[in-house]
This record gives C-alpha cells, sequence and structure tokens, in this order.
C-alpha cells in the first residue's frame, strides 16, 4: 500500500469544481493549470 492522493479544485465561491483521484505528482500540475485555464475562459 502506498500514498493515494486526491486534488480537488475548487472555485472562488468555495464549490468543488472538479476531482482528481488517485494521482500521480508527475505531471499533475500542467493537468490543474489547463483546466484552470479553460475554466477562466468560460
Amino acid at each position: 500500500m502506498g500514498i493515494v492522493r486526491t486534488t480537488f479544485l475548487i472555485g472562488a465561491d468555495g464549490k468543488i469544481l472538479k476531482v482528481y483521484p488517485k494521482v500521480s505528482v508527475k505531471g499533475h500540475v500542467d493537468e490543474i493549470l489547463s483546466d484552470i485555464k479553460t475554466l477562466e475562459k468560460k
């Protein structure tokens, strides 16, 4: 058994916008930044 990481993307209103279950550290920040940029365009 190892570490299981979960990341939550939370909006300015405090609501959860996206859940990233079982993430790996490598490349994860790029995925989050891409999603944030996409959400900012809306």
